[in-house]
């Protein structure tokens, strides 16, 4: 039997916490390495282990895999989270991206200089509700049921409530205007696994603070 993926990255969310949370989705357990210094990661690339001098990287089923995107599908498609047919992977995708979009909106605010910050969380908030929001909100309307596609839980339901809970940390009351997905929420944090998640302790990672933010810049030289 094959080992526990295991997750090279920083202690913090980035561009790891959509493959923390599908694994978890998954009821997949998983071990981290975190990367804590510069040196940490010189050692990575000095390896030959980063097939693009880069991280997030998962070491799963023998491959040690790079690039979000294609770790995320790898998952998805592995623990039966990406449709059915092509048709559905597509929607999936289409979701997926959206969602994307806007969670990549919220992780690179707290490194914006501090005289912007005001002026793009308010940009954040009308995205969210002008733009993506409404797209989920249709969708599970149109369509009935209690899941984005499929009539089954996959991918892109697991990432719609990473969003919509990134995007409350931002404005608690965000969704006041979207009742479906306020039952959404409701219902996907309910799944065993995602509630287990949900819990304090898990491997789930907090908001990124100042202090995280400085020790990213130094690992990283930005």
């Amino acid at each position: 039997m094959a080992g526990k993926p295991k997750l090279h990255y920083t202690k913090g969310r980035g561009k790891m916490e959509s493959i923390r949370w599908l694994l978890a989705a998954a009821g997949v357990e998983f071990e981290e390495q975190f990367i804590e210094t510069k040196e940490d990661l010189e050692k990575l690339r000095s390896d030959g282990v980063l097939l693009f001098q880069q991280v997030p990287m998962v070491e799963i089923d023998g491959m040690r895999m790079v690039q979000t995107r294609a770790i995320l599908s790898y998952i998805a498609a592995k623990y039966n989270l990406y449709g059915k047919d092509l048709k559905e992977r597509a929607w999936i995708d289409m979701y997926v991206e959206g969602t994307t979009d806007l969670m990549g909106m919220i992780m690179y605010l707290p490194f914006q200089p501090a005289d912007t910050k005001e002026k793009n969380l308010a940009l954040i908030i009308e995205r969210a509700t002008t733009r993506y929001f409404p797209v989920y909100e249709k969708a599970l309307k149109d369509h009935g049921q209690d899941y984005l596609v499929g009539n089954k839980l996959s991918w892109a339901d697991i990432h719609l409530l990473e969003a919509i809970l990134m995007s409350e940390e931002c404005k608690p009351d965000i969704l006041s205007a979207f009742p479906l997905l306020q039952a959404f929420k409701g219902r996907i944090s309910s799944i065993p696994t995602i509630k287990k998640f949900l819990q304090p302790g898990s491997q789930r990672k907090p908001p990124t603070d100042e202090k995280f933010v400085a020790v990213v810049r130094k690992i990283f030289n930005i």
